[in-house]
C-alpha cells in the first residue's frame, strides 16, 4: 500500500474535526493534510492539495457537501469521498455520487476504522477479480474528430482506452498518447459505436476490448483495471451487472 494516503477533513464542527483528527491518526498509512469548516474551503484544499480521501459533513456554509463533492468529483472523480453526517435524507444523494461509504452521526470510532480498513485492503488488493473473455470486433478502422486548444485531431476509435473527466476537462488516453477536450462525456459517447464502448460512471467511458480486471471499490461501485495503460475506471453495480452480461460471467 502505498504510504500515507493523504486526508482531507470537512465539518463546520471543531469538535467532530477533531475526532476524526485521532482517529485517522491512530491508523498506519494514512496523512491528514488540511481540514477545512465550509464546502468552499474544502473544494479549494481538494484542488491545490490533491487528497486521496476526503471526509465530509454534508450540512456546511457556503457550499454544502454534496455540492461540494460533485465538484471535486469533476477534479478527480478517484477520490474517496465519506460522508459524515447527521442527517440519513441525504443518502440517496451520497448514492448517486458514488461515495466509498456513509456515516451517520453519532457513530462509533470502529466505524471509521472499519471504513479506514476496508481503504487499506483496497490499496492492498492482489487477487482481483479478472474477466477473461475478449470482445472481439471485426468492423473496419473509424475515427472520432476531438476538438482541442490545438485544433482538430482525428482519433481511431480502435485505439481508445480509456475516456474520462479530469481537472474539469475530459481526456481521450489511446495507445499512443492523450487528447484533452472540453466536450462532455455526453456529447463524445454519442459518438462513439455502443458495442464497442460503455458508460461506466458518471466520469467514465471505456473499451470494452480493453478490459482485465475488475474488482471491488466501496460500498456501489468497481474498479476496472485495463489493458495498455496505468488509468483505471469505476464502475457502476448496475453497469456491473451490464459487463456481466456481455462477457457471459
Amino acid at each position: 500500500m502505498p504510504v500515507g494516503l493523504k486526508v482531507l477533513i470537512g465539518d463546520d464542527e471543531a469538535g467532530m474535526r477533531m475526532i476524526l483528527r485521532k482517529a485517522i491518526e491512530k491508523i498506519e498509512g494514512f496523512e491528514i493534510i488540511g481540514e477545512g469548516e465550509d464546502g468552499a474551503a474544502i473544494l479549494s484544499l481538494a484542488e491545490k492539495l490533491r487528497p486521496n480521501i476526503i471526509f465530509l459533513d454534508v450540512e456546511m456554509p457556503e457550499l454544502n457537501g454534496i455540492e461540494c463533492a460533485k465538484k471535486i468529483i469533476d477534479i478527480n472523480p478517484k477520490t474517496i469521498i465519506i460522508f459524515a453526517t447527521a442527517h440519513n435524507e441525504y443518502m440517496i444523494d451520497a448514492f448517486q455520487l458514488y461515495a466509498f461509504d456513509y456515516l451517520v452521526k453519532p457513530f462509533k470510532m470502529e466505524r471509521v476504522y472499519q471504513t479506514l480498513d476496508r481503504i487499506k485492503a483496497l490499496n492492498n488488493l492482489k487477487e482481483e477479480e479478472t474477466i477473461h473473455k475478449i470482445i472481439r470486433h471485426e468492423e473496419g478502422l473509424e475515427k472520432i474528430l476531438i476538438r482541442n486548444k490545438e485544433g482538430i485531431s482525428f482519433v481511431d476509435t480502435d485505439d481508445i482506452i480509456i475516456i474520462q473527466r479530469e481537472d474539469r476537462s475530459t481526456v481521450i488516453y489511446t495507445i499512443a498518447g492523450s487528447y484533452t477536450t472540453s466536450e462532455g462525456l455526453s456529447e463524445l459517447e454519442e459518438k462513439l459505436d455502443k458495442r464497442k464502448f460503455m458508460r461506466t460512471h458518471k466520469s467514465y467511458i471505456i473499451n470494452l476490448s480493453m478490459v482485465s480486471k475488475i474488482y471491488p471499490y466501496g460500498r456501489w461501485t468497481y474498479i476496472v483495471k485495463l489493458k495498455n495503460t496505468d488509468k483505471d475506471a469505476l464502475l457502476t453495480h448496475d453497469k456491473y451487472e451490464e459487463v456481466k452480461r456481455i462477457f457471459e460471467m
